[in-house]
């Protein structure tokens, strides 16, 4: 045996950023030009992704900012509601409170865990004024049911869609229909920018207000950085934020987007062998996905055991295998709890139950083998 080595397998990851030597010489490029702010490269993206979604695309610092900004253009503020599903990441509720409004926790489908629009129209007071579907996993859930209750309401239908990108619903993809979806590109998502997100909408008076708040207010400013140019002589009338993408990110996400097919394949075919390998586990529920349209940005799983998901949790990663949880509900943070919220009895149970499972193009099937024995294995201890 070599000193020094070890039988310890080596850990598989939940989740990481796969990048090619692509990736890495646009980056490059950017740095030797030394224009690394918003500028030709982020007007480069966003016209790959117009055409990949066939609609108007602005692009912005990150899937928060994305959201919090479509918020604001709708002229939601303070006083008003916005009816979302808690079992989402907390990003979701900071992009509605801090515009000033307030999140208000709806429950979840049991099968797929997305928002449950019977459930949110019990929530409903005089002050909501839109809806945030969260595209958990991929999956996109009843979202005809969520258009035809915005419309009976009269609601913005502002789309989390940071999970979804390139997943079909009905033929169509995602972000390619719909009044205003949002995405993220942080280092994990089905592509990455290394950070930053996007607005995809036709309604054109939204997308200018974003793309001067992205700069502060500052108006008309946005063609100005695609010349390499500034603004020095504008007008500011409304609220903005430093939340415009930079070259550099962008570079990236133009380099990912043509990785893409390659890149959803992979994920769609791990999702799919996870689903071979525990099919019929007594323990185990998988969301009921169709990984032939859905592009899943995580693997989730759902223990029967519920009690015994964290132990469940660190004997995985004794056996060297990440997993992660998402997402403790946001009802039951401090910021956002309130004793006068009505039950949420699916979010309640379901998220003492969820686990996630590693997945990523860069996963091999010998490691998703490793992570169902692993589970099993432990499962059966219980």
């Amino acid at each position: 045996m070599i000193q020094g080595a070890t039988n310890t397998p080596k850990k598989i990851r939940l989740s990481k950023s796969c990048l090619s030597i692509a990736e890495k010489q646009a980056v490059m490029s950017v740095l030797d030009r030394e224009y690394l702010g918003m500028g030709q490269e982020v007007q480069r993206f966003e016209k790959d992704l117009s055409d990949f979604f066939t609609r108007p695309v602005t692009c912005v610092v990150n899937g928060t900012a994305a959201l919090q900004l479509a918020l604001q253009a709708c002229g939601i503020g303070f006083g008003d509601e916005v009816v979302l599903p808690s079992l989402t990441y907390v990003a979701s509720f900071q992009a509605v409170s801090a515009i000033g409004a307030t999140p208000i926790a709806c429950d979840v489908d049991e099968k797929t865990y997305v928002l449950d629009w019977c459930d949110a129209e019990k929530r409903l007071t005089s002050r909501t004024k839109a809806i945030m579907p969260v595209h958990y996993s991929g999956g996109v859930g009843d979202l005809v049911g969520v258009y035809d209750f915005a419309k009976k309401h009269n609601l913005r239908v502002i789309e989390d869609a940071a999970h979804a990108f390139g997943s079909l619903y009905r033929g169509k993809r995602v972000g390619s229909f719909g009044d205003i979806v949002c995405f993220s590109f942080d280092g994990i998502k089905n592509i990455t920018s290394g950070e930053g997100g996007c607005i995809v909408t036709d309604d054109l008076k939204i997308l200018k207000k974003i793309q001067d708040a992205r700069l502060l207010g500052v108006e008309r400013d946005s063609e100005k950085r695609y010349k390499g140019e500034r603004s020095w002589s504008f007008d500011v009338t409304a609220q903005g934020w430093r939340y415009h993408m930079s070259n550099i990110m962008a570079a990236i996400g133009i380099e990912q987007l043509k990785r893409f097919s390659e890149l959803s394949a992979r994920r769609q075919s791990l999702a799919r062998y996870y689903d071979d390998l525990l099919k019929g586990h007594p323990l185990i529920k998988t969301i009921p996905h169709d990984f032939t349209s859905i592009v899943p940005h995580i693997y989730v799983i759902q223990i029967k055991k519920g009690n015994n998901r964290d132990c469940i949790q660190a004997k995985l990663l004794e056996d060297g295998i990440e997993t992660g949880i998402h997402y403790q509900p946001n009802h039951e943070l401090s910021f956002y709890y309130h004793e006068n919220i009505q039950p949420l009895p699916i979010t309640d149970s379901i998220s003492k139950q969820i686990l996630t499972l590693p997945l990523h193009p860069d996963l091999k099937q010998e490691d998703v083998e490793r992570v169902c024995e692993s589970l099993k294995k432990n499962l059966r201890e219980f």
